[in-house]
């Protein structure tokens, strides 16, 4: 009787425990919505900039192609498209499929002769906001600025 007695206590007394219901202070929730508050302070800008940065990154990837393709162009040609031809002049030798728009969705704007050294091409866009000039994303990405 003694061990079934014992072992009906210590049922009991695991039941008691298992049954409290200790819940959290008010100051234990509050300290930790603190923390998690300024982690998503530190976090949340950088992870909402990833975006803009790459289509700025796209961008430039995108002149470069550009530019491996006008280099085949003079090969074949001799000399870059004029302004007027424009970037068209690559698809219509087959040298590209088609010319993409830039990352939001403009068309890359092109000149030959450039305007800042005549001898050579220039491609541009006007970043984010479609204008011209801009800071940050909506700053003009210039193929004579990388």
């Amino acid at each position: 009787m003694k061990i079934t007695e014992s072992i009906r206590k210590r049922l009991d007394a695991i039941r008691r425990g298992a049954m409290s219901n200790r819940g959290f202070t008010l100051i234990e929730i509050m300290i930790v919505i603190t923390i998690i508050a300024i982690l998503a302070s530190l976090i949340v800008p950088r992870i909402i900039d990833y975006p803009k940065k790459a289509r700025v990154t796209a961008a430039k990837l995108q002149m470069n192609n550009f530019k491996l393709a006008l280099e085949q162009y003079t090969d074949l040609k001799g000399h870059y498209p004029s302004t007027e031809e424009g970037l068209q002049a690559l698809v219509q030798e087959k040298i590209m499929n088609k010319i993409p728009n830039d990352p939001w969705g403009n068309p890359y704007q092109y000149r030959y002769p450039g305007e800042i050294n005549p001898d050579d091409y220039e491609i541009w866009t006007y970043g984010a906001d479609g204008r011209e000039g801009g800071e940050g994303f909506n700053a003009d990405i210039k193929s004579w600025e990388q």
